[in-house]
């Protein structure tokens, strides 16, 4: 059995294609988001909804470059604290 750092490093591990929230308020966003999709739809014309998608997409990948720098800063802080810990129990065990 592989490693999780092997399995992380070969691209077996995607947390953002795998991490669904489990708010119910998740679902029921993105289905109004839906709707007032198709409802600005049928009100813009063909350029104007091809913009409102561009801007949509763009928007989108901001977020997706927020979150991931949200994990790296997660993941960095929960591995100094487990290092503090680490460290803390070393003091503790030789006092």
């Amino acid at each position: 059995m592989r490693s999780i750092l092997e399995a992380l490093y070969c691209g077996d591990i995607r947390p953002e294609e795998t991490i669904v929230p489990i708010d119910p308020e998740y679902r029921a966003l993105n289905r109004k988001i839906s709707e007032a999709m198709k409802i600005l739809e049928k009100k813009l014309s063909a350029t104007e909804f091809s913009q409102l998608e561009e801007l949509l997409d763009l928007r989108s990948k901001s977020g997706s470059i927020h979150s991931t720098a949200a994990f790296i800063h997660g993941f960095q802080l929960g591995a100094l604290m487990m290092t503090e810990l680490y460290t803390a129990r070393n003091e503790l065990v030789s006092s």
